[in-house]
């Protein structure tokens, strides 16, 4: 198998309280991985050790190949430009353009000319349906609108991996299904691995290869969204049937 992430026991704490339980699972390259459970379950704890703000020992996280919290400074440039993060709330910066945010990973991170820079991010929004926002600023767009820049923003660099915090967060749930196939489309077009952390079922169930459930802050569940409508603990059913308004 071609694992772009592993994660083999990885425990941690935060004082005397135990935030990850021996947490171990693979992210297989092309799949999209969704890391599910409830608020508090320790989702976003573990995104925070693949992306190597929390320090992991060792080989216990590996991200394309490297622990992402012991990587040289002289790594750290190659290493995140193959990494895309869309975050829960957008992050782009409310002082710049779409535009102007959309270009900042490009001017600090390749040496292209400011015209295809231009180019390129233009392209982007084309992509993500954002067409004629290149002048506008954050505050103009909606939240559904705000969620595509950043995602936009996200792949400018064309990483082989996308994290997604949350993505469907404080969207209706039209604007989330949109959100989801574009994101598939983009997982397709672009043969990205994605990675997103969410507690929305009919998310999972729609895009998800894989789904990795916790719970205060184990994995109780690793398998096909499938399977986890039908042969998951119950705690992992019940979780599902509520999901889905059962």
């Amino acid at each position: 198998m071609d694992y772009l992430i592993e994660v083999d026991g990885l425990s941690f704490e935060i004082g005397d309280k135990l935030i990850l339980n021996n947490i171990s699972f693979q992210v297989q390259r092309g799949d999209i991985t969704a890391i599910l459970g409830s608020s508090g379950s320790g989702k976003t704890t573990v995104l925070k050790h693949l992306l190597g703000i929390y320090r992991s020992p060792g080989n216990v996280v590996t991200v394309l190949g490297k622990n992402p919290s012991e990587i040289d400074e002289k790594e750290q440039k190659s290493f995140y430009k193959q990494i895309g993060v869309l975050y829960q709330e957008g992050a782009l910066l409310n002082s710049m353009t779409v535009g102007e945010n959309l270009g900042l990973p490009l001017e600090q991170h390749s040496d292209l000319p400011a015209p295809l820079i231009e180019d390129i991010v233009r392209m982007k929004l084309h992509q993500v349906d954002l067409d004629g926002t290149y002048e506008k600023f954050p505050s103009e767009l909606s939240g559904g609108m705000l969620k595509r820049a950043a995602l936009a923003r996200a792949i400018v660099m064309d990483p082989p991996l996308l994290f997604c915090d949350e993505p469907g967060a404080g969207l209706d749930p039209i604007t989330m299904s949109t959100l989801d196939q574009l994101i598939m489309d983009l997982h397709k077009q672009l043969g990205m691995t994605v990675v997103m952390v969410t507690h929305e079922v009919p998310s999972t169930l729609n895009m998800a290869d894989q789904v990795v459930f916790l719970d205060k802050g184990s994995s109780i569940f690793k398998g096909t969204p499938k399977s986890a409508l039908k042969t998951s603990p119950a705690i992992v059913q019940d979780f599902f049937a509520r999901g889905l308004g059962k």
